[in-house]
């Protein structure tokens, strides 16, 4: 199951409270400002900055 659109349209970049988008794969979150990734772990984000894999 995907991430709703809805839930999308309301979750935020935590460190920055900017937008994110759910990257090609699926499988996390980006914010394109802070250049972090959230996971999808079991169709859940984990919205944690810790948890966040930082992008090249």
């Amino acid at each position: 199951m995907a991430i709703s659109q809805d839930l999308l349209e309301i979750l935020a970049c935590p460190k920055c409270k900017g937008d994110i988008h759910l990257n090609p794969s699926g499988d996390g979150l980006i914010c394109e400002a802070c250049r972090l990734m959230y996971p999808i772990k079991d169709d859940i984000p984990v919205m944690l900055i810790d948890e966040a894999i930082k992008l090249g």
